[in-house]
């Protein structure tokens, strides 16, 4: 799980004539982005790289990396996708999960009966959303204590206060 590179945001363009990146942040908050100092960029560029500098610019956010020096290198890395390593992130705080960390465990109903595996998780403003796929896919707000019981990493698990035929 360690080893897993996770993606945290996108470069969506240039900003000058410098090298610099017009980058949307996938994390919350966005700049947290620019705590992580080596990325890799996924297709089209395929590569890594070292932030040198990482900045708000009004509504948006731009980004320097090492040796990128001109709008012609920067050019060719919009569209890349910005990763970095499931391990460079914090711990989480007891009793909250990286969404990554969610994804692969399987999950059970409070009555013990199998529901499937998290797929994935969105988020839908109001509260965010595991979904779930085996016999049928149960999407089931992440609510602690109401819906979600208990999460256990080590163990691969979580259960869940949902009726499998739900």
């Amino acid at each position: 799980m360690s080893n897993r590179w996770l993606t945290l945001g996108r470069i969506v363009g240039v900003f000058g004539v410098k090298g610099w990146v017009k980058v949307e942040s996938f994390t919350e908050p966005r700049d947290n982005l620019f705590k992580y100092g080596h990325w890799r960029l996924g297709q089209p560029a395929a590569a890594e790289v070292r932030l040198e500098q990482g900045k708000m610019q009004g509504q948006g956010m731009v980004a320097k990396l090492v040796d990128i020096d001109d709008r012609d290198q920067a050019a060719g890395l919009v569209g890349s996708e910005i990763e970095v390593q499931r391990s460079e992130l914090p711990e989480a705080p007891p009793g909250e999960y990286y969404w990554v960390d969610l994804e692969g465990l399987e999950a059970f109903s409070t009555d013990g009966t199998r529901l499937g595996v998290v797929s994935h998780l969105f988020s839908t403003g109001a509260n965010d959303v595991v979904v779930i796929e085996g016999e049928r896919q149960h999407m089931v707000p992440y609510v602690k204590d109401r819906f979600v019981k208990e999460v256990d990493l080590v163990a691969r698990r979580m259960v869940l206060d949902w009726d499998a035929t739900f």
